[in-house]
């Protein structure tokens, strides 16, 4: 078996970004997908100089036909890609009664119709070498709903149908599918949150703060790894106990 092959969408980000730094650790060839090159190439230096060496690679992953020259690129740049790690997202929030049609289209394309887009391109390569690797990242919010979330809750939740039923069409074929579903995590932009604000939610948390995006990336590390062959069609809820079920 050679080097495994990880592609993670919203690479760049808070929890792409520990956990593009979390495969390498793991000892995988690393790609992350971006949107926005100048940010990007920033990135990628800063994660070279940190002792991480991460390709990068453009994919708007609501394009279709986009998706695809970037999965060719990498494959024939890095090699087949064996992880798909689709965690590229957006939020438009707003209460439905005034949400337009443009908001909403945006996070169903961006958060859900991303999932076909980057998967199904992946996906005949990973039966045919009989090992895959697609990890969803969902939210809590897809499980719990959220006030002003309508349409991020819904494709969140998407994600949940998605993961089941494409996970039953490769259960004997050695492809996992799977979601994790965070709660709160402690990225930079959430961060940025005015301080009482923040505190109010850490409060509403049961374990009382926010998770650790290398806390996230663990959870994915196992979920990219062999030893989670069995563990298909799953969630993983990393919400510090905001929804147990």
């Amino acid at each position: 078996m050679g080097q495994r092959v990880a592609l993670v969408t919203g690479g760049t980000g808070g929890i792409g970004e520990a956990v593009c730094q979390r495969f390498v650790q793991d000892g995988y060839k690393v790609v992350a997908a971006y949107n926005n090159e100048e940010k990007a190439k920033k990135w990628q230096i800063a994660q070279k100089e940190a002792g991480f060496d991460i390709e990068i690679v453009h994919c708007p992953v609501t394009d279709f036909e986009a998706c695809g020259a970037a999965l060719k690129w990498v494959e024939e740049n890095v090699g087949a890609i064996d992880i798909l790690v689709n965690n590229a997202g957006i939020t438009k929030d707003g209460m439905f009664k005034k949400m337009p049609i443009e908001r909403w289209e945006a996070v169903i394309d961006t958060n859900l119709n991303s999932l076909f887009n980057m998967t199904r391109q992946v996906f005949e390569g990973m039966v045919e070498r009989g090992f895959g690797r697609i990890i969803n990242v969902s939210s809590v919010n897809g499980q719990l709903g959220q006030v002003g979330q309508v349409n991020y809750s819904a494709a969140k939740a998407g994600m949940h149908g998605f993961t089941k039923a494409l996970a039953r069409e490769t259960a004997r074929k050695g492809v996992t599918v799977n979601t994790i579903s965070p709660g709160y995590v402690a990225t930079p932009m959430v961060m940025a949150i005015a301080e009482d604000v923040r505190q109010k939610i850490e409060n509403s948390i049961p374990v009382g703060r926010l998770c650790k995006p290398e806390e996230i990336a663990h959870g994915i590390s196992f979920l990219a790894s062999e030893l989670a062959a069995y563990t298909t069609g799953s969630d993983l809820s990393m919400n510090g106990g905001m929804f147990m079920h």
